[in-house]
């Protein structure tokens, strides 16, 4: 009897966890912009077990669907961000000034992880991002909330960036999250520094076609060595020649990060050389080689980060040159010029720091003549495309994943707000921030004054002065700290907590932030993310 009781006890609690788990949802009275055919003007899209199970302008909501009525509202494939770092621990930062960079620089080499590698820390395309990346789910949120459900994550450093992954941007484990891993290596024209070989841009591109004939040459020996190893010298091993094989055999993507039109030029010439299934990284200028894409059908992952002045004009400045502003005047219309040529090409953030610009860049994108329907496509299928993903993600299809973002509004207006995500099936409704009342006032928390906060660099804190003036919405005021006084731009106040952007003078250089926070009686915390990657901060509120 008692066996029975608790096969009976044990069922219903399977039965209850299935249930929990098969948590459907049904998307109602919204409009459709399905991607891969006709936007239905009024329609549902049914949710199960992580999967789209239904989409259509009739249906009826399942009788255990938790219904989102979405009257007003347009239901888009999540966003894709085709070339990030998001999921990844931030670098290590370096002394300001350049002050005893040769000791960090070593102190760096020797905290890395050994390697039997014959290449050097950054010159090894056998080094995965997936080893690295971390499930936290805090630094997804604000890409997330923006309506970003997916992104193909690599390494920040080295001439091998790091075989990337495609990462959805939810999820409680790294196993959870990851779509396709490895999707391709990434190579970045960089130099390895602390003294090491290539020391410049010439000895980088050497490094790089000697690599790729040694791997062909040792792919060889291999080949022969299999087929009969009698009287034959054993090929050494070498696990970073290995990892380049799959490359030369066209088995995986080599995606090489190139801005400007002699950098792309360069990846074009190595790609033909070697015969690579390439990809441009960046691609800023890529409209100028457009006709040479197209015959050679390499697509571009499009960097959003459209250039932009970031000192303030004052009479001291120097005046900009005609062809950095020409840069900043034709890079928006880039796309579309891609477009017109038959160019693949997907949206990427391009590290900048606000995940805002994204959409905002796509507009100017519109702006520059692409057509909505292409922006809207670079970001969901065409991204999925070229990323190799297509069967599983990018459009609203039966059977893919429930990867969908909700929009109130214009996708690329001012006044946007998603109020509803989903990332594999996974419900997240973010707060909308509260809006100016007839006074000028919003309804919002209060949080102006002077905080003293800790930032957490790896391997070190930072101490910093926040100060706070808060009008309404608005936030001004100043972030101190021994790198400087940086001025708050941007600052929102919402009622879940607020946001800013700054620059930070940095070894010499102007650094872009972008800060999310919350304030909770006395204590303050956030994330300051920057191109070095996420860092966080606590404190409390002076007296």
């Amino acid at each position: 009897m008692r066996t029975k009781l608790f096969l009976l006890v044990a069922a219903v609690c399977l039965f209850v966890g299935v249930e929990i788990n098969a948590q459907s949802y049904a998307i109602a009275n919204a409009k459709i912009v399905t991607v891969s055919g006709a936007t239905i003007d009024n329609g549902t899209v049914v949710i199960r077990d992580g999967l789209i199970e239904a989409v259509g302008a009739n249906l009826k909501a399942p009788a255990d669907a938790r219904v989102i009525d979405a009257a007003g509202l347009t239901v888009y494939p999540g966003f894709i961000d085709s070339l990030t770092n998001l999921g990844l621990p931030p670098a290590p930062t370096r002394p300001a000034g350049g002050q005893g960079g040769g000791q960090a620089a070593a102190a760096a080499a020797a905290a890395q992880p050994t390697s039997n590698s014959n290449y050097p820390a950054g010159l090894r395309p056998e080094d995965a991002v997936y080893d690295d990346l971390r499930a936290t789910e805090s630094l997804f949120e604000s890409v997330r909330n923006a309506g970003i459900t997916t992104a193909l994550t690599t390494g920040r450093s080295g001439i091998f960036n790091g075989q990337s992954a495609v990462i959805n941007l939810a999820g409680d484990s790294v196993s959870s999250m990851v779509v396709r891993t490895p999707f391709a290596h990434h190579i970045s024209f960089a130099t390895i520094g602390g003294g090491q070989y290539p020391v410049s841009l010439l000895g980088t591109f050497s490094a790089l076609r000697q690599m790729f004939h040694d791997a062909a040459r040792h792919a060889e020996l291999l080949r022969l060595y299999a087929a009969n190893p009698v009287g034959m010298k054993r090929p050494e091993a070498d696990k970073s020649l290995d990892a380049l094989i799959p490359v030369l055999n066209r088995q995986m993507p080599v995606v090489i990060n190139a801005n400007s039109e002699i950098q792309i030029i360069r990846a074009l010439d190595l790609i033909k050389e070697f015969k690579l299934n390439g990809i441009i990284g960046g691609g800023q200028e890529a409209w100028k080689v457009a006709d040479r894409l197209k015959a050679q059908n390499v697509p571009v992952l499009l960097s959003l980060n459209f250039p932009k002045r970031t000192a303030a004009a004052s009479p001291e400045a120097e005046p900009e040159s005609m062809d950095t502003l020409r840069l900043r005047a034709e890079t928006p219309k880039g796309p579309a010029k891609l477009a017109s040529a038959g160019v693949k090409f997907a949206f990427q953030s391009g590290g900048a720091t606000a995940v805002a610009d994204y959409f905002t860049n796509a507009g100017k994108a519109v702006e520059g003549g692409l057509s909505r329907d292409a922006a809207i496509r670079a970001m969901t299928l065409g991204a999925a495309e070229i990323l190799g993903v297509d069967k599983r993600l990018g459009s609203i299809e039966t059977g893919k994943i429930a990867n969908l973002t909700v929009v109130r509004g214009d996708l690329f207006g001012r006044d946007k707000f998603v109020p509803t995500v989903f990332v594999d099936g996974k419900l997240f409704e973010p707060k909308e921030a509260p809006r100016a009342a007839p006074g000028g006032r919003a309804s919002g928390q209060s949080i102006g004054g002077t905080y003293s906060i800790t930032i957490d660099i790896p391997g070190q804190s930072l101490a910093a002065t926040l100060n706070f003036i808060q009008q309404g919405a608005g936030l001004t005021g100043t972030m101190v700290s021994q790198l400087g006084t940086t001025q708050i731009r941007d600052g929102k106040v919402a009622a879940d907590g607020f946001t800013f952007g700054g620059t930070v003078q940095f070894g010499g250089a102007a650094i872009d932030i972008n800060v999310t926070g919350k304030v909770s009686g006395s204590q303050i915390s956030g994330t300051i993310d920057s191109p070095q990657g996420p860092v966080g901060f606590s404190g409390t509120k002076n007296p």
